[in-house]
C-alpha cells in the first residue's frame, strides 16, 4: 500500500485566494512537493510556517520541459509508494491543477494502475484572471496553446488566443515567428505578467513584432491574440479560403463560378497544371506561389460542386490523402524501415497493393500495366508503360539493344515515308519510334518530358536570339535567308556555352 498523492492549485498568485481547503490539506500534509517556489502565493506558505520542496533543480539539470515533467511524476509515484498508508503527500502547482500541467496528466495515467490513490483539488487558474483583467468573454470562441510546442496549424484567427509557457524571451521569440505565419507584423497583441498580483502585474500591448523585445517574462507570463475577423489574418488560413468559394458558388456569389461544372473547368485544371510547371521551369519562386494558387482554386472548385451535391468536401479530400500518407510510409509511421528512395518506394507499392486487397481487388487479377491515367500526355505514359513492363521482365537486356531499336525504327519510317506508304502507316511508325526513344531515356535514367522540354527551352532561346540579332540590323525574319539564319544560330550555341 502507498500514501495518498493530492494535487492542489495554488492559484495565480493571489494569496488571498487560496481556499480554506487547500490550505488545510498543505499543512496537514506529511511532505508537500512545489514545482516551483518561484510563485507570488510561497512567501505567504512560509508565513504559516509549511515547508516545502520545490522541483526547481530540475530545470536547471534536465535539457527539456517533457524530461522536467517526467522527472517530476516518476518521483511523486515514488515517494507516493514509499510511504506509510493512511500518510498524505501534497503537490502544490501554480494556477489549476488541470490547466497546462504537463506532470499533472503524466501522474493521472500512472497513478492508477500503479495502486496509488490520486486526488486533485482546484485552485484559482490564470485563466480567470485573464478573462477579467484581459476583457473578453471565452463564450465567443477561446482556445488555450502551450508556448513550448505552440504550431501555426492550430492558430485560429477568429478566436481569442491565450498563449501559456512563455517563460523567457527565446520562447517569446519562438511564439512570435509562429504568429507571424498567420497574423501581419504590425497585428496588436498582449503580453501579459503576473495578472491579479498586486504590485507586479504588467499588461503590455505591442506590435507582434515587438513581442520578444519586451523585458519580464517569467513563469506567470502569457500572451494574449484577440480574435478577429479582419482578412489581414483570415485570409491566411484554409477555413478562409473554403468560405470563400463556398460564397462564390452561392446563389449570392458569382454567376460564372456558379455556373461552372467538371466538364467545363477540365480544360482549366490542365492550364493552370501546365503553368505552375513553367514556373519551375523558370525558377520563379513568387509566380510558382500565384500560380499554386490558381492550382489550389481548382481543387477547390471541384470539391466544392461535390459538396454541393452531398458527395464529398474538401475535407474528405484531406482525410483520404492523410490516410494514403500515413499507411504508406509504413518506413516513417509504421514498424518497417527503408534505408534508401528504392526500399521507400517499394514499401509504398507494397501498400498500394495492400490497399487494392482491403478495397477487394485483387491486384494479381490486374494487369501488369494498370494504374496508368488514360489521359496523360503521350510520352509520359509511354515512359510509365515501359516502366511497369520492365518490372515484370518484359525488357530489353541493355541500352545498345535499345539503339538498335531506335535505327530499326529509323529505318522503317525512311521506307514508309520513300515508298509513299498512307500518312496513317507513316505515323504508326513515327509513334514506333517515339517509343523506342522514350525507352532509352528510361535505360539512361532521364525523364524523356524534362528531356524534350529543356530541348524546347534551348530551340526558343536560339531561336529568340536569332530574332533578336536580326532585329539589331534592322532586318525581318521573313527576308533573312537560311544560310544567316544558320549562322546565327550557330552564335547563338556559342553564346550558350559561354554561360
Amino acid at each position: 500500500m502507498s500514501a495518498t498523492l493530492t494535487i492542489v492549485g495554488l492559484g495565480s498568485g493571489n494569496p488571498d485566494r487560496l481556499t480554506l481547503g487547500i490550505i488545510k490539506k498543505l499543512k496537514a500534509a506529511s511532505a508537500v512537493y512545489v514545482r516551483t517556489a518561484e510563485h507570488p502565493v510561497m512567501a505567504a506558505l512560509a508565513e504559516m510556517e509549511i515547508v516545502w520542496e520545490s522541483f526547481d533543480g530540475l530545470y536547471e539539470s534536465l535539457s527539456s520541459f517533457p524530461e522536467v515533467y517526467e522527472a517530476i511524476a516518476a518521483t511523486l509515484m515514488e515517494k507516493a509508494a514509499s510511504a506509510p498508508q493512511g500518510t498524505e503527500i501534497v503537490y502544490a502547482v501554480p494556477g489549476h491543477p488541470m490547466v497546462a500541467e504537463s506532470a499533472v496528466s503524466l501522474l493521472r495515467g500512472r497513478c492508477p494502475e500503479a495502486g496509488i490513490e490520486l486526488n486533485i483539488l482546484g485552485g484559482e487558474s490564470f485563466l480567470d484572471e485573464a478573462f477579467v483583467r484581459l476583457g473578453f468573454d471565452p463564450i465567443e470562441g477561446f482556445q488555450l496553446l502551450d508556448a513550448s510546442g505552440i504550431r501555426s496549424s492550430q492558430l485560429h484567427p477568429e478566436l481569442h488566443t491565450l498563449i501559456g509557457q512563455v517563460y523567457d524571451s527565446f520562447t517569446a521569440s519562438e511564439t512570435k515567428l509562429c504568429l507571424m505565419e498567420l497574423y501581419p507584423p504590425e497585428y496588436e497583441v498582449i503580453a501579459a505578467h503576473a495578472l491579479g498580483v498586486e504590485g507586479e502585474e504588467q499588461i503590455l500591448r505591442v506590435p507582434l513584432y515587438e513581442l520578444d523585445r519586451l523585458d519580464g517574462y517569467g513563469n506567470l507570463s502569457l500572451v494574449y491574440v484577440p480574435a478577429s475577423r479582419a482578412d489581414e489574418a483570415r485570409n491566411r488560413t484554409f477555413a478562409r479560403l473554403h468560405e470563400i468559394v463556398d460564397i462564390l458558388r452561392s446563389p449570392e456569389g458569382c454567376p460564372w463560378d456558379r455556373e461552372q461544372t467538371h466538364e467545363s473547368l477540365r480544360k482549366n485544371l490542365i492550364e493552370e497544371t501546365y503553368e505552375v510547371l513553367e514556373t519551375i521551369d523558370e525558377d520563379d519562386p513568387d509566380h510558382m506561389r500565384e500560380e499554386l494558387g490558381d492550382l489550389l482554386l481548382q481543387i477547390m472548385l471541384h470539391s466544392q460542386m461535390e459538396e454541393e451535391l452531398g458527395t464529398f468536401s474538401v475535407y474528405d479530400v484531406i482525410e483520404g490523402l492523410n490516410e494514403k500518407l500515413l499507411f504508406r510510409h509504413p518506413h516513417v509511421f509504421g514498424d518497417q524501415a527503408a534505408g534508401n528512395a528504392e526500399e521507400a518506394l517499394q514499401n509504398w507499392e507494397g501498400m498500394k497493393a495492400e490497399e487494392k486487397r482491403r478495397k477487394g481487388v485483387k491486384p494479381e487479377a490486374l494487369s501488369a500495366l494498370s494504374g496508368v491515367p488514360r489521359d496523360l500526355p503521350a510520352l509520359m505514359k509511354a515512359y510509365k508503360l515501359q516502366k511497369k513492363a520492365s518490372r515484370v521482365g518484359f525488357d530489353w537486356d541493355n541500352t545498345s539493344d535499345v539503339l538498335a531499336k531506335i535505327r530499326e525504327e529509323v529505318d522503317e519510317l525512311q521506307e514508309a515515308i520513300e515508298t509513299g506508304q498512307s500518312a496513317e502507316e507513316q505515323m504508326l511508325e513515327l509513334g514506333d519510334l517515339l517509343f523506342a526513344a522514350t525507352n532509352v531515356a528510361r535505360f539512361i535514367g532521364a525523364d524523356p518530358e524534362e528531356a524534350l522540354t529543356r530541348t524546347n527551352r534551348k530551340f526558343v532561346s536560339r531561336f529568340e536570339y536569332i530574332e533578336q540579332r536580326l532585329r539589331d540590323q534592322g532586318v525581318r525574319l521573313e527576308d533573312s535567308p537560311l544560310e544567316e539564319m544558320e549562322a546565327l544560330w550557330q552564335e547563338a550555341k556559342t553564346e550558350e556555352r559561354k554561360q
